[in-house]
C-alpha cells in the first residue's frame, strides 16, 4: 500500500484523523503491517495488549463480549483498542479476519508515545478528545442512574 494510501486510511480512523497529516505519515512508517488469512486470530480474550489496530483492508470480527452480545464487524479505517495505545491492558474479546484476507496496521505504545513526543501538538488534541470522551461516558452513567428508581 503507498504512503499517501495508509495516510487516507489513518485520516478516516478515530483519534488518528485528529492528527496532521506528518504525525500520520510518522505512524505509518512506524507501524507493523500484518496479514491474515480468512478465520485467523488477530488477537485473543484476556490477552495482553501493547497497541492498536487499524484495519487497512478486509473486516476484523470481533466476538461479543457477553451471552447477549452480537459480534462486532470493523472495516477499513476501523480503530481496534484504543486504550491500548497508550497503556497496557486486556483485550475484552476475540478478533479474527471475516471472510476474505485481513490487512491491519499496529500501531504500538512506543510508536505513539514517539509521535506525542515529536508532535506535542498531537498530543493536545488527543488529550483534549479522550478528556471530553470521558466527560460524555460519566454524564452516560449519572443519567442512567438518575433513571434508575431503585
Amino acid at each position: 500500500m503507498a504512503l499517501d494510501d495508509d495516510i487516507a486510511i489513518l485520516e478516516a480512523a478515530p483519534l488518528f484523523g485528529l492528527m496532521n497529516r506528518d504525525a500520520l505519515r510518522l505512524i505509518s512508517f512506524a507501524a507493523e503491517r500484518r496479514r491474515l488469512e480468512p478465520g485467523a486470530v488477530l488477537f485473543t480474550r484476556d490477552e495482553t495488549a501493547e497497541g492498536g489496530f487499524v484495519v487497512t483492508r478486509g473486516t476484523v470480527v470481533l466476538e461479543p463480549r457477553g451471552p447477549r452480545g452480537a459480534p462486532v464487524e470493523a472495516g477499513p479505517s476501523a480503530l481496534i483498542g484504543q486504550a491500548a495505545l497508550f497503556f497496557p491492558v486486556e483485550r475484552p474479546t476475540t478478533a479474527r479476519a471475516g471472510h476474505a484476507p485481513v490487512e491491519v496496521m499496529v500501531v504500538t505504545q512506543a510508536v505513539m508515545r514517539r509521535v506525542l513526543e515529536v508532535f506535542p501538538d498531537a498530543a493536545a488534541v488527543i488529550h483534549d478528545a479522550l478528556a471530553d470522551e470521558l466527560a460524555a461516558l460519566t454524564r452516560a452513567f449519572a443519567d442512567s442512574r438518575a433513571a434508575d428508581p431503585t
